[in-house]
């Protein structure tokens, strides 16, 4: 049963009859104009909402802060 396994793998050499891959091209990235506003990909109404929405979170959580130091207390309670 060996012998026969072993004829066989020296009979057919599976590494020479691979072909290589062939060659990856590069790609070449698009040039970008002096005109182009985008920063990490966003548009600028995109950064004011993020920028907007950032401010929304430090405003409330300044204002949890206070509330839980007890250095502000909220009309309601």
């Amino acid at each position: 049963m060996f012998e026969d396994l072993r004829e066989s793998a020296a009979s057919a050499p599976f590494l020479e009859e691979e072909t290589p891959p062939p060659a990856k091209k590069r790609k070449e990235r698009p040039k970008r104009s002096s005109s182009s506003h985008e920063f990490l990909g966003m548009s600028p109404v995109q950064r004011f909402v993020i920028a907007l929405m950032l401010l929304m979170m430090v405003c409330a959580l300044g204002a949890f802060c206070l509330i839980i130091s007890g250095k502000m207390v909220p009309p309601f309670l």
